[in-house]
């Protein structure tokens, strides 16, 4: 038995997404409006939450949170990936009050496989993608669904997460 070399691949374009966490709408429309100019239209798939599970965020933004899921027509190439969350900070950046942000833009893809989030932190299950950028898989594709790993925030591993991305991977594949 021989075993050579591996044959990369091109890889197949993804389905962008992001989360939007803030607490005024005018702050998110803004924000969003800023992101369909940057990146086009967006899927009639849309899903709007209260961000309660953690407190992470309160002290910079106040509270009630919401966080809004965003998905994109337009399919991407995942080889410059990491410039759209450069691109990301610097939006939330135009939008801040003093030194608070009024928005916090989380961006990713979505495969056939996989939801990949894309932060400026790295940790131990992150991978470093270039341009200071790290990547998560954050949820796995399997027997019919995404599942969350061990290390899955608990919002995305919650049903209502589970099964928007379940949605926006079926319009990525074209069901």
């Amino acid at each position: 038995m021989s075993f050579g070399m591996g044959v990369s691949v091109k890889q197949k374009p993804v389905k962008l997404v992001a989360s939007l966490i803030y607490k005024e709408e005018r702050c998110r429309e803004s924000a969003e409006r800023r992101l369909k100019r940057a990146y086009g239209p967006l899927e009639p798939l849309e899903k709007t939450l209260p961000f309660d599970r953690t407190d992470y965020y309160y002290g910079e933004f106040g509270r009630p949170l919401k966080r809004k899921l965003i998905c994109f027509k337009k399919l991407f190439s995942k080889e410059n990936i990491s410039g759209i969350k450069l691109e990301t900070n610097t939006l939330e950046d135009r939008f801040r009050s003093g030194v608070k942000r009024t928005v916090n833009i989380d961006p990713g893809y979505v495969t056939d496989a996989k939801l990949v989030l894309l932060t400026t932190k790295d940790y131990t299950h992150r991978i470093y993608i270039g341009k200071r950028i790290f990547a998560e898989s954050t949820l796995f594709f399997q027997d019919g669904s995404f599942h969350p790993w061990p290390w899955t925030y608990p919002d995305y591993a919650s049903p209502e997460i589970v099964s928007y991305f379940n949605e926006v991977r079926d319009v990525y594949l074209g069901g």
